[in-house]
């Protein structure tokens, strides 16, 4: 169904949703060789080169296109495939965790290696946030692989692959034995990695286990139950730095970042980075109140999901989503671990690379 308006024109495909769109959707979305290139699927009209008020002269269903005529005789040509298309989902939807919740273990060598058993993995980091890679090699470096899966590593300061021990270079209370509260890395960038994964070579020392925390789950539950802490989470900015001899890295940052329709897109969370605020700074005591009931939250186990890391295995979190955290333990055995960062477009992206072979 087709219908023209005076401002726009009414349609339906094959379903009961009907859209109301403006003249200019249908100009600027023309399939035509004219208008986009056949061959890289990348649009060459420019919108510009017509006037706002354009109207067409005809619009009309025909060999499954919709047809559209326009007063300086261009057609529009646009297949209903074209449509449905662009209302499907890209992604899966993100997934509250289940009671209980353990992330899903899945083989080294089948992820790289098998395009289904990657697909499914990737599908389940998406929905959960994590999953666990098992039977990896105990080699340092060996993080280099995952690129085929999650694309190339985002490097940072410090180390393009980070070494975790109690032996090596401290510049945070990871590199100690002290536990290790819920957060996710580099706060202290406004543009924080938004995939982490940490890649266990060896872990024979007593404690330690690591802990997960859904930080999507818990602020939306944040949100039902107090809307007003919510709002100043959104907005107050809060000063994070981590440095050490060689390297300088500091931001100011609302601790929650949402897209324009309300979802959570970030979650910024780091005691042991965290910056004293400035007292001149408006907003103070509310903050506070919020900062307070956001941080009982996270310690609270309705979030937490909590396990042995053992070495050969590789834990993967997007990182924006989920805090990881580790229990203190004692040094009385071997425990290496080492990190990386990557980039969640990257991931997800090849979700539909991997579905289109």
């Amino acid at each position: 169904m087709i219908k023209l308006k005076e401002d726009s024109i009414i349609f339906s495909i094959n379903s009961n949703d009907v859209y109301d769109l403006p003249f200019l959707w249908f100009r600027d979305n023309c399939q035509c060789d004219e208008c986009r290139i056949a061959e890289t699927q990348e649009k060459q009209f420019l919108l510009n080169t017509v006037p706002l008020g354009i109207k067409p002269v005809k619009a009309l269903e025909a060999e499954d296109s919709f047809l559209i005529t326009w007063e300086d005789s261009h057609e529009t040509i646009i297949p209903f495939e074209v449509i449905n298309n662009s209302l499907q989902s890209r992604y899966p939807k993100h997934q509250s965790w289940p009671k209980n919740f353990i992330p899903k273990k899945i083989d080294w060598e089948s992820f790289l290696n098998e395009k289904d058993i990657a697909l499914n993995g990737l599908k389940e980091f998406v929905k959960h946030g994590v999953i666990i890679l098992k039977n990896a090699p105990k080699e340092p470096e060996t993080l280099e692989k995952l690129s085929i899966r999650l694309g190339p590593i985002h490097e940072t300061l410090f180390e393009r692959i980070h070494n975790v021990s109690v032996t090596g270079h401290v510049y945070n209370v990871a590199h100690t034995s002290k536990g290790l509260p819920p957060h996710n890395d580099f706060a202290s960038y406004i543009s924080q990695p938004s995939v982490q994964a940490l890649h266990m070579l060896e872990n024979e020392c007593e404690g330690g286990e690591s802990v997960i925390v859904d930080g999507w789950e818990l602020i939306e539950d944040l949100r039902k139950d107090h809307s007003d802490y919510f709002e100043t989470l959104c907005k107050f900015e809060v000063p994070f730095r981590e440095f050490d001899q060689e390297n300088e890295t500091y931001a100011e940052a609302p601790l929650i970042k949402c897209a324009s329709d309300g979802s959570i897109e970030s979650f910024r969370f780091s005691n042991q980075l965290m910056q004293m605020i400035t007292p001149s700074k408006k907003g103070i005591k509310e903050f506070y109140k919020a900062y307070h009931e956001l941080s009982t939250r996270v310690f609270d186990s309705k979030y937490r999901s909590s396990f042995r890391l053992h070495g050969g295995e590789v834990l993967i979190v997007a990182s924006l989503r989920i805090l990881h955290a580790r229990e203190s333990f004692i040094p009385n055995g071997k425990r290496h671990l080492q990190d990386a960062y990557f980039v969640y477009d990257n991931a997800a992206n090849n979700i539909v690379l991997l579905s289109n072979k």
